[in-house]
């Protein structure tokens, strides 16, 4: 299959999706780590994934096996009370009977993943060391691993050895299918780990060396390889899974579609144009970071609510002559006709957020109030891109939270969330890094939420007039503690020489006061 490069906030966005479904947990967030192995922090919500790009195979066979593994980490979520550390036999032993028991138990739940767990057992196994490759007392517990999830193990081992490791693994069994059929749970399977290590004859703090996907060289795999894998370990499996359709598990053509899709979404999502690092502007990077915390659900519905007649394209108008005559309102004494008008909203409009250190007492609600209003916006198909500056190690940046040529998302919704408020506000420098920006969009209106007067007026007057010179519309949102306040910062605003000025006290008012612009359009 031919590669394709899949963007790294693509295929975050995406797993934070599945993740969050399948574990029915709402705060998981995802992230890739070249440093470790795949895990899950429990106290963190976080599961930290084997980077894309490091696995073996094509891009689908790689897609296939990340899915894979965040479904296994997203039962971890869902069904274990603990995950120990992989670093000791006691933990890692414990880690690999909850694995065979989250699977057991995930399969009841998400009965299509079968073909696809069976396929990842296929290159899981490529992945394990050879035994004679594992030094001292640890090849017992890599033994126990192989034999206990795949039926067999890679390479030889002393024939004392091999006995042991059976007799652990039928034990393993036995406690497992027990913890299954009285609804028991992690902690019970931990109390029975000691018996294990007695079997095997370890210390139980015994140090085991990690198995990462890309340590081994010269992975790669042929088709018959693949296939021979794959027939092998459904075979010993058989127990578990049943009768697999070889063929139907080794093309994945279920799965194909999904990630054609994904395909799609990420070549839409490719930055277009100028690019971002050579004018100036950053992207958030990180990945780990909880973006729910600046969802308000209530008012992105209410908001919703409020301007789904945006969102049909029809408003109803009362006029003096119409297509319906009203008798409730000529009784009122208003127009008594009315009749449905198109509502087309072409605007194209670039929003720059504030996130100097005067926000930063109210950054979480200043940041729930502009979340909102982004999802109206996508809600209702207007074209907008967003962004932001702050300083950093006393330098100013200014950030791109959403082009306009991407959809609204939780990646954007990662970026604003990790974007700290700091420093004062350098209007003139920001305004300056994005001149090349909105040269090269002419957007029809540049918004900017500010609670402060620039550092440089006169600076930022030029810069206003280099825009409005382009015909673009100059607005500017003064957020101020109560009333006069607001008031004030807005009419400090209007001799900058913006085009309009509008004043908000209460930070939820933003997606309102902001609509109310695009209406005038």
């Amino acid at each position: 299959m031919q590669s394709l490069q899949i963007r790294n906030d693509s295929l975050v966005e995406i797993a934070t999706f599945l993740a969050r479904r399948w574990s029915e947990k709402e705060n998981i967030t995802v992230e890739f780590s070249d440093k470790s192995e795949t895990k899950t922090l429990l106290r963190e919500s976080r599961i930290i994934l084997v980077p894309f790009e490091k696995l073996s195979g094509d891009d689908f066979q790689r897609y296939r096996q990340f899915r894979t593994a965040l479904w296994y980490e997203s039962m971890r979520v869902k069904l274990c009370k603990k995950i120990l550390s992989n670093d000791h036999a006691f933990g890692f032993i414990l880690n690999t009977i909850e694995t065979r028991r989250i699977e057991l138990l995930g399969r009841k739940i998400w009965k299509g993943m079968d073909e696809e767990l069976i396929f990842n057992y296929a290159f899981m196994w490529n992945y394990r060391p050879m035994l004679n490759t594992v030094y001292g007392k640890a090849r017992m517990v890599e033994a126990l691993y192989q034999y206990f999830l795949f039926g067999d193990v890679k390479g030889e081992i002393q024939p004392s050895h091999l006995e042991r490791i059976k007799k652990a693994s039928s034990f393993a069994s036995e406690i497992l299918q027990y913890a299954m059929k009285n609804d028991l749970d992690t902690n019970w399977l931990e109390t029975k780990i000691p018996e294990i290590i007695k079997i095997l004859d370890i210390d139980s703090l015994m140090t085991i060396p990690v198995a990462l996907p890309w340590i081994k060289p010269g992975m790669a795999l042929t088709e018959e390889e693949l296939l021979k894998a794959l027939i092998k370990v459904s075979k010993n499996r058989e127990s578990d899974f049943g009768k697999i359709d070889h063929e139907a598990a080794f093309r994945g053509k279920n799965i194909f579609e999904e990630y054609k899709v994904l395909l799609e979404e990420n070549k839409k999502n490719q930055n277009k144009g100028l690019g971002t690092e050579t004018i100036g502007v950053k992207i958030p990077s990180q990945t780990n970071v909880d973006e729910t915390t600046i969802y308000d659900l209530d008012l992105i519905n209410n908001l919703k609510i409020r301007f789904k007649d945006w969102k049909s394209g029809w408003k109803e108008q009362h006029l003096k002559a119409g297509d319906e005559f009203d008798e409730e309102t000529y009784i009122e004494g208003h127009e008594p006709f009315f009749t449905d008008q198109k509502k087309i909203i072409k605007t194209k409009i670039v929003i720059l957020l504030d996130h100097s250190s005067s926000i930063s007492s109210q950054q979480l609600e200043y940041k729930k109030a502009t979340l909102a209003l982004c999802e109206v916006l996508s809600y209702l198909k207007i074209n907008f891109s967003v962004y932001a500056f702050s300083t950093v190690d006393k330098a100013v940046m200014c950030w791109l939270v959403k082009p306009d040529n991407m959809k609204w998302n939780n990646i954007c919704a990662k970026r604003l969330t990790q974007i700290i408020a700091n420093g004062g506000t350098p209007l003139a420098e920001v305004y300056d890094k994005m001149y090349s920006v909105l040269q090269s969009k002419r957007p029809n209106v540049f918004l900017t939420l500010t609670d402060g007067e620039p550092s440089d007026p006169n600076a930022v007057r030029s810069m206003i007039k280099s825009f409005k010179s382009m015909g673009i519309k100059m607005v500017a949102l003064g957020l101020g503690p109560n009333t006069v306040g607001a008031t004030i910062i807005a009419s400090n605003l209007k001799r900058l020489g913006y085009e309009r000025t509008l004043a908000v006290s209460r930070l939820n008012d933003i997606p309102n006061r902001v609509l109310s612009v695009l209406q005038e359009q």
